[in-house]
């Protein structure tokens, strides 16, 4: 696929939706490739994230987390950035923690990556798709409506959805 892009290429790891985690030799391999540009990693192994990172790091290759749940400790083992879906929706404040942290502002990255992770996991693992759709609606943008087979969320989902994200602090 590499060889055929036209684009440079991110790896993706996403073990919850696949079953399996892209293999750490698989990685360092794969680094080489002049057309591989970096990792997403979403599997939430800080330990993992570290050691691809320092595993990796004579090549030109970067390292991104795949979640907001753990996008500060990804930062503090060497991550550069992130793909979060919980930037759809809270995308200003996820910069706010990446430049918290690499000004090293540690506290308050901290405080605000704790308030960060309940709304987070209801628009990932919890939730899902709808719930983001949900939340980007109630923050004024476009989340549009839910492709089949996923469906609109319950009431009571909606109502969790809401907790937690009122309880901290975002609406």
């Amino acid at each position: 696929v590499a060889d055929s892009s036209p684009v440079p290429v991110v790896l993706y790891s996403v073990p919850a939706n696949t079953g399996l985690e892209l293999p750490m030799d698989a990685v360092v391999e794969l680094c080489q490739h002049p057309n591989i540009l970096g990792l997403k990693d979403s599997g939430g192994d800080i330990t993992r994230i570290g050691l691809i990172v320092h595993k990796t790091e004579a090549q030109d290759f970067q390292v991104l987390a795949g979640s907001a749940g753990f996008l500060m400790a990804a930062y503090c083992v060497g991550a550069v950035g992130g793909v979060c879906a919980l930037a759809n929706v809270l995308g200003q404040e996820l910069c706010e923690l990446e430049r918290l942290c690499k000004s090293g502002h540690w506290e308050e990255a901290r405080v605000l990556q704790q308030r960060l992770i309940e709304p987070n996991a209801s628009v990932t693992r919890k939730l899902g798709v709808p719930a983001l759709k949900q939340a980007m609606e109630w923050f004024g943008y476009h989340g549009g409506a839910c492709r089949s087979p996923l469906q609109l969320l319950t009431e009571a989902e909606t109502q969790q959805l809401r907790r937690d994200f009122s309880t901290n602090g975002w609406l």
